[in-house]
């Protein structure tokens, strides 16, 4: 069976979607799935939402990306687990893709990423290098990553002491178990975070990250970007006004 987790804090304006395009992109594959949502601590209705889709809703109040994704494979039945954020939408094409990847023994993977709505030009400019040299180093985006549960219990799961980078931790541990695919199909993450925050802001706080070291990634205090309260994407509002 295959198990989507989806970590969620704060999502109703996006999460509706992308557990509805995960059941349409399951029942067109036929395998027997479940969507298993972790709610970090979530104080709007994004439980209620995820419910209203099938979704199995496991309440934590962890604040931490890492430790959120482990409740939820905690709580999955499958033997195939897909880890999707909730402001992702992926491809009956992308899920078709990785699961043929596991089930013929891959350990685990990702994929590409592109970017919903307008982004800063900043933004437009580095990230397809970013793709480039992900897929180059073999790593997953944090968006969207499958493995079995095999692997996924072998690599100890995602690292709890990390507030970020930990799909790059996660995909490194998966290559040792065995085979890790980089998928040619992309997955749409929202680019709200790169609308709510200026090149400025991105440039402080990765300045600040490579001044601290790897210790600013076992913070959450040093990761806004990540962890801040920001919810309003400028794209939505100006959607609702029309």
């Amino acid at each position: 069976m295959i198990s989507f987790i989806v970590p969620a804090y704060n999502e109703e304006a996006l999460i509706g979607r992308t557990l509805e395009g995960l059941n349409l992109a399951a029942r067109a594959i036929g395998e027997p799935y479940e969507l298993v949502v972790a709610d970090d601590a979530s104080s709007d209705r994004t439980a209620q939402i995820a419910i209203t889709h099938g979704a199995r809703v496991v309440r934590v109040e962890l604040r931490q990306i890492a430790a959120t994704r482990n409740a939820g494979a905690r709580e999955a039945r499958g033997d195939k687990l897909i880890f999707v954020d909730a402001d992702t939408l992926v491809s009956e094409s992308g899920v078709r893709a990785a699961i043929e990847a596991l089930n013929t023994g891959a350990s685990g993977g990702g994929s590409a990423v592109n970017f919903d709505g307008t982004v800063p030009g900043y933004a437009k400019r580095v990230h397809p290098a970013m793709v480039r040299i992900f897929r180059a180093l073999g790593l997953a985006c944090g968006c969207f990553l499958f493995c079995t549960r095999e692997a996924f219990a072998a690599a100890g799961g995602f690292d709890e002491t990390l507030f970020a980078s930990e799909e790059i931790t996660m995909s490194r541990a998966l290559k040792r178990q065995g085979r890790f695919v980089v998928l040619r199909e992309s997955v749409t993450t929202s680019g709200r975070k790169l609308r709510m925050y200026s090149g400025r802001d991105v440039l402080r706080l990765f300045g600040s990250i490579l001044l601290a070291g790897p210790k600013a990634l076992r913070s959450r205090d040093a990761l806004e970007v990540w962890y801040g309260g920001r919810r309003d994407d400028p794209d939505l509002a100006v959607a609702s006004r029309q």
